[in-house]
């Protein structure tokens, strides 16, 4: 490889979340960070040079994005997905969960209902919360180690309740699924016949792993190119997210100018210099870091699975099809949810993510980050094959 993804880099002064943040959530410090959806390897080297030289010039006025940005990402959504879109499709914006809140202020009123389909990102649930809208569960059925969507479940659902939207987790987190074309364009068709904007979430998109094909929601019929709002970003692909660049792709006009009467008179929609300086430079020069990347986190998934069917087979591994992140099946255990916390948190001092934040569904799980150098894996299992051992 000519990318070190085994090199330990020291985030203790870097006021990054998964460490900063250990005691407030956790209720102590001395624990492994397995948990925050970033990655500890070094990002690309062409964006640390782009954001460089583009440091070098001293000054950091007002700032718009110029063709370059655009043309990076029209090029890399057609290289890479087959998703063919316009410039003035593109709308900048701060942060992915930003923008499905953005959604829903625009197009729902409060106490509208409002589907997710859990377990899934818990921002779909909290944020739809937050702004006084209902939520209407449709769960996730895991068979056979795999998700899929209840679509028997969701036409009951659209039946008795006036959904107005669905936020679509594409690929899924925390279960790692990437849909399929018929599943999507069954999605599609419900939510277009029944008046239900889709905005999908497709800010893992970028990171499916070798041999497995995203389908931008967008691409797979004109009733879901005409009924959604795709919401993508560089930031998990290229470990950026501290730069805060991500943007919407809304093909539909009418759409799209609501959207933007929301967006642009609080100039929500204008990024930094730093946002399009290291997009750019992530669309046009990562590929071959990212290929790399996902080769690794690949042998770290694998590492995982065979350690815990050698050593710790009460826990299965929910075989991701995309991301670093794994979806841990703990039940085999046979602990409440609050000792199994317990297990890792404060016997194994491991810190990942308790798996009923992402709704009840949920509970029994926990979401491990593989987006690490493999001797951290190593020494995480270990300490938690040793804690359930004593």
């Amino acid at each position: 490889m000519k990318y070190n993804f085994d090199e330990i880099i020291n985030r203790s002064t870097s006021h990054c979340v998964k460490i900063e943040k250990l005691k407030a959530v956790f209720g102590r410090d001395d624990l492994m960070p397995l948990w925050v959806a970033d990655m500890d390897f070094l990002s690309p080297p062409p964006i640390t040079e782009a954001l460089l030289e583009r440091t070098k010039h001293g000054i950091f006025g007002y700032t718009v994005p110029n063709d370059g940005y655009y043309e990076s990402i029209i090029n890399w959504l057609k290289n890479r997905h087959g998703y063919e879109i316009k410039q003035d499709e593109i709308t900048f914006i701060p942060g992915v969960v930003k923008g499905f809140a953005f959604a829903i202020d625009v197009f729902t009123r409060e106490n509208d209902k409002i589907i997710i389909q859990p377990p899934v990102y818990f921002p779909f649930r909290t944020v739809t919360q937050s702004l006084n809208r209902q939520v209407i569960n449709n769960p996730l059925i895991l068979e056979n180690g795999r998700y899929r969507i209840n679509f028997d479940g969701l036409r009951k659902i659209i039946a008795e309740n006036d959904c107005k939207m669905l936020i679509f987790c594409s690929p899924h987190n925390p279960g790692g699924r990437v849909w399929d074309k018929d599943e999507l364009k069954e999605l599609a068709e419900i939510c277009y016949d029944n008046n239900i904007l889709v905005v999908s979430d497709e800010i893992h998109a970028d990171l499916v792993l070798p041999d497995i094909k995203h389908h931008p929601f967008a691409t797979v019929s004109e009733k879901a190119r005409e009924n959604s709002i795709t919401l993508m970003a560089p930031s998990k692909t290229f470990n950026i997210a501290g730069i805060v660049s991500s943007f919407a792709v809304i093909h539909n006009k009418e759409l799209q100018n609501r959207y933007l009467s929301f967006l642009t008179p609080r100039e929500l929609d204008r990024g930094t210099i730093f946002a399009f300086t290291a997009t750019e430079a992530a669309y046009r020069h990562g590929e071959e870091w990212l290929d790399e990347a996902l080769a690794y986190i690949q042998k770290n998934i694998d590492f995982v699975d065979n350690f815990l069917k050698k050593n710790i087979p009460q826990i299965k591994v929910v075989q991701p099809e995309a991301s670093f992140l794994i979806w841990l099946d703990c039940r085999g255990l046979g602990l409440p949810q609050r000792e199994l916390v317990d297990l890792f948190v404060n016997k194994a001092k491991l810190a990942l993510n308790d798996g009923s934040v992402f709704g009840k569904e949920g509970e029994g799980f926990m979401r491990l980050n593989v987006g690490t150098p493999l001797s951290n894996i190593e020494k995480a299992l270990n300490n938690l094959e040793k804690a359930i051992n004593e």
